[in-house]
């Protein structure tokens, strides 16, 4: 991450983890190969769970609105079954 920033150089990151300069830059290319393609994967869509999610949510409503439904009908039959209140007289 130094050497990213500019702290260091690659000499320096390589002499203090005792290893080869060419060990640091291929550290270096991998972790910047990885972001990108972390981020382009972020960039594709929803995940699977989000997925589920949104196809559970869509189908609770179509539920709800179908429940929603029947009790308006079962009000509107009661209400002719059952006549003029007495007490509206």
């Amino acid at each position: 991450m130094s050497v990213l920033a500019g702290e260091v150089t690659v000499a320096e990151a390589a002499r203090r983890a005792k290893v080869s300069e060419q060990s640091v830059g291929n550290w270096k290319r991998q972790f910047l190969e990885a972001g990108k393609t972390g981020l382009a994967a972020g960039k594709s869509g929803p995940s699977t769970r989000e997925q589920q999610l949104e196809a559970e949510v869509a189908e609770l409503t179509q539920a709800l609105g179908e429940a929603h439904l029947e009790v308006r009908v079962w009000k509107k039959s009661a209400e002719g079954r059952l006549g003029p209140s007495r007490t509206s007289r």
